[in-house]
């Protein structure tokens, strides 16, 4: 006896039950977030009083000689014998750093409970309390992944602002105490663009290099920049004109002009950016916008140019150099001991 093959029908969802469907997944992903935050939170929040109790355990035992050694050992053997993995020596010294790092409570219940135990294990190995603080605020109000946050402790990003030593504004949490030089970094670092120093790329290569990862580029330039545009042009009555990269700050409420010299900066670099700056502020700045700001990004810089031209009288001229594959921690430290010496210079030449 033969059966009729009858073809499945196929429920199509009526719009309406689209939208509940969508609904639905919306809400268990906001519970899956929320359960994932929470539980993260606790663990951080554990391991900071392990810590806690661990030094006050050491304070107690402080006339026996190498008692904190010791009780680490012997706490990693008991806890890795009942809890199993995850207390090592290590994470328990890493315990430890992390309430001495910040023994006021305080931090958990603000910046600590939107970052992962990762994050924290990085930022509390950065030096200053200063730096300590920006890489917090920023990697929380960025959404900073933990590869993100290392690559830039490893750039000293902190350090390469322009005036980072004086950075109070850009680690405030109040935006209106930002102030441009917070913005600007000096060397921008582009490894990201796997370019080759040698031989030495063609500006458009650099260019193309960077939209193919722009991504990356606006994480290394910082808060509040969006992608406006690759040679933008501004014309006048007679002449046009084109910027190699235009973005727009929406923190400091301006356009930012970048051109790009893959050679030593020179005074027709400088005047060109200054004519740039004065004809989009002329051309395209909105009402409510502040003054544009123009930016050389270059391979070198000639200090002697850059002191005596309208660069160190003008607050919205920048030059800065880039760096195509990442230095060493010698190499930045000498880059920022020079920019700081200049910078003074600079100042002091103005006042």
């Amino acid at each position: 006896m033969k059966q009729d093959n009858k073809k499945q029908l196929i429920n199509i969802p009526s719009e309406s039950e689209k939208l509940f469907f969508a609904d639905i997944s919306r809400l268990l992903n906001e519970g899956r977030q929320k359960a994932n935050a929470a539980v993260n939170y606790a663990m951080v929040e554990t391991y900071w009083n392990i810590g806690k109790r661990i030094v006050e355990q050491e304070q107690q035992g402080k006339e026996r000689a190498n008692y904190g050694d010791q009780l680490i050992v012997n706490l990693s053997r008991f806890l890795s014998g009942t809890f199993g993995k995850g207390f090592s020596e290590a994470n328990l010294w890493n315990f430890r750093q992390f309430y001495l790092t910040w023994p006021n409570d305080e931090i958990l219940y603000t910046l600590c409970r939107e970052l992962s135990w990762s994050h924290i294990r990085l930022i509390m190995r950065v030096d200053t309390e200063k730096a300590r603080k920006y890489y917090l605020n920023e990697a929380r109000a960025q959404g900073w992944s933990v590869r993100v946050l290392e690559r830039n402790i490893h750039t000293n990003y902190f350090e390469r602002l322009i005036s980072s030593q004086n950075a109070i504004s850009a680690v405030d949490e109040q935006e209106s105490n930002v102030v441009t030089e917070n913005f600007i970094k000096d060397p921008y670092v582009l490894e990201f663009l796997d370019l080759p120093e040698n031989p030495t790329p063609k500006e458009t290569s650099l260019e193309s290099a960077i939209i193919n990862h722009l991504q990356d580029f606006l994480l290394e330039m910082g808060r509040g920049f969006s992608f406006v545009g690759r040679q933008f042009r501004i014309s006048t009555e007679t002449t046009h004109f084109y910027i190699d990269l235009v973005f727009y700050n929406y923190l400091l409420k301006c356009f930012v002009v970048i051109d790009l010299k893959t050679k030593k900066l020179t005074h027709q670099d400088i005047g060109q950016m200054d004519m740039y700056v004065r004809m989009f502020d002329n051309l395209k700045r909105g009402e409510g916008d502040n003054p544009t700001i123009g930016v050389i990004l270059c391979a070198e810089k000639d200090e002697t140019i850059a002191k005596y031209s309208v660069l160190s009288e003008n607050d919205q001229l920048f030059a800065s150099k880039y760096k195509l594959i990442l230095p060493t921690e010698e190499e930045l430290t000498a880059e920022l001991e020079r920019n700081v010496r200049y910078l003074r210079e600079a100042r002091g030449d103005r006042e």
